[in-house]
């Protein structure tokens, strides 16, 4: 856990005890704080109950108690500050309202010697983060990852240097933890991209595209900035932080020079995996590594579990496991990524609980599909919609469908299950539907078909 004597003899409120905000309350804790909690639900204020007993830590409703001399009110990114009364009770206290990244941030100066990363951007930032980890690690630099994904940063284990230098931790960063960090001052910040989303949190576009921009604001002029280059809203924070900035501190990328090293990255197919890797490269870039580096490290890297996450690769067939892909608009980059060479040869296994009576997202790749094997409540639908642009296999159950996309496909195809529905018709969650692929096709592959190429991937 990171703990800090900034915090010792100080006050702190937190609101919302989940993953994010437990951790809060024990690091403040064990750090000397003084902490007001508060949950909605009973579970965690119980779980508080032997520490408001020590007298350090009581537990009350910030919204109504009086904030008079605390030093923050810690809130969940969940909050929505547009909205939520402690946005105003904070206000009429004069307290920052902040969150555990900017904990995090006031307990740097304590840490041992290291370097942060923060990538934001509305698609692509947590394939990009595990990537940015993953070239760190394959170099041996000491890493963490943590944010928007993994553990919370403050419950991780301070880094220490070792003989590749000092440590690296490596944030996603929602624009909600941006709303709520006022002193991160990353080493590395990358965007990779701006598109509308989240805007019931937002004074329009324009207020959610800024409050992206913040994590750039807070990096002084010589820090390395990263910026994708496919929309003209990124490309305009990149400027500005170009007119403000040290020649050379800031690059723009879309990976055109790494393309012709993409087909050896089964787990980055795609161009917005093109550019992900891209913004990864030029991170580490700028933390020191070089291309006999971070090359290799590529072509090993799985992905994230249930995205794009290459399971096994046997006598040529590539299994992608893209169960996160719970509507059509998120299967629509998988079948993308996989153009016919020179014929159609995504074996894709599509279906479960439909979220809408349509396959439009996808419709313009649909001449990458060799076979559609349809499962699930949607199955009856998507066969109809797809049956005059490819081979329909009615499967119905997932198991059946790997089967017979494993019997079908050749050298060079891919099955895959990129599902564009929910799973709660034959799964319990994406991540339930993810796992029971993975283990059909272990179980249906001999170790022989997946041993034989030299490179076991399951």
């Amino acid at each position: 856990m990171i703990v800090s004597p900034a915090f010792a003899g100080k006050r702190y409120a937190v609101l919302g005890l989940a993953r994010s905000g437990m951790t809060a309350v024990r690091a403040l804790l064990a750090s000397g704080a003084y902490v007001m909690a508060w949950d909605s639900r009973d579970e965690p204020r119980q779980v508080l109950m032997p520490d408001c007993a020590q007298g350090m830590c009581e537990l009350a409703d910030p919204v109504s108690a009086d904030l008079s001399g605390y030093e923050g009110v810690v809130v969940s990114p969940g909050v929505p500050l547009n909205t939520h009364a402690i946005a105003a009770a904070a206000a009429r206290a004069g307290v920052p309202v902040i969150g555990d990244i900017e904990l995090f941030a006031l307990a740097r100066p304590s840490l041992p010697a290291h370097r942060v990363v923060g990538i934001t951007g509305t698609n692509g930032k947590s394939t990009t983060t595990a990537l940015v980890r993953h070239l760190l690690e394959k170099a041996g630099v000491p890493v963490r990852m943590g944010g928007n994904i993994g553990l919370p940063i403050l419950g991780t284990v301070p880094l220490e240097p070792n003989e590749n230098g000092a440590g690296v931790y490596v944030l996603e960063l929602s624009s909600y933890q941006i709303d709520l960090t006022r002193s991160l001052a990353c080493d590395v910040a990358a965007l990779l991209n701006v598109t509308p989303d989240h805007l019931d949190r937002y004074d329009g576009f324009e207020g959610y595209a800024a409050s992206k921009a913040r994590l750039f604001a807070m990096q002084s002029e010589g820090q390395a900035a990263v910026f994708g280059k496919g929309d003209v809203t990124t490309l305009g924070i990149a400027a500005r932080e170009e007119a403000r900035r040290e020649v050379g501190a800031v690059r723009r990328v879309d990976g055109a020079d790494l393309a012709a090293l993409q087909k050896d990255w089964p787990s980055l197919q795609g161009p917005h995996n093109l550019q992900n890797a891209a913004v990864a490269v030029a991170i580490v870039e700028a933390l020191g590594l070089d291309r006999a580096q971070w090359e290799p490290a590529l072509r090993d890297f799985r992905g994230l579990p249930h995205r794009m996450e290459c399971v096994a690769k046997a006598k040529g067939v590539l299994y992608i496991n893209d169960s996160k892909a719970t509507n059509p608009a998120s299967a629509a980059p998988a079948i993308a990524a996989f153009p016919p060479d020179p014929e159609p040869r995504i074996h894709w296994i599509v279906g479960g609980l439909p979220k809408g009576d349509n396959l439009d997202e996808c419709k313009p790749w649909f001449g990458n599909i060799a076979a559609a094997y349809t499962i699930g409540d949607a199955g009856p639908l998507f066969a109809e919609i797809l049956e005059p642009h490819t081979r329909i296999v009615r499967s119905e159950m997932m198991a059946q469908a790997i089967q017979q996309a494993m019997e079908a496909a050749r050298p060079g195809d891919v099955v895959m299950l990129s599902p564009a529905c929910a799973s709660f018709d034959q799964f319990r969650d994406y991540e339930a539907r993810g796992q029971a692929f993975r283990q059909i096709v272990e179980a249906l592959l001999t170790p022989e078909s997946v041993h034989g190429e030299g490179e076991a991937q399951t």
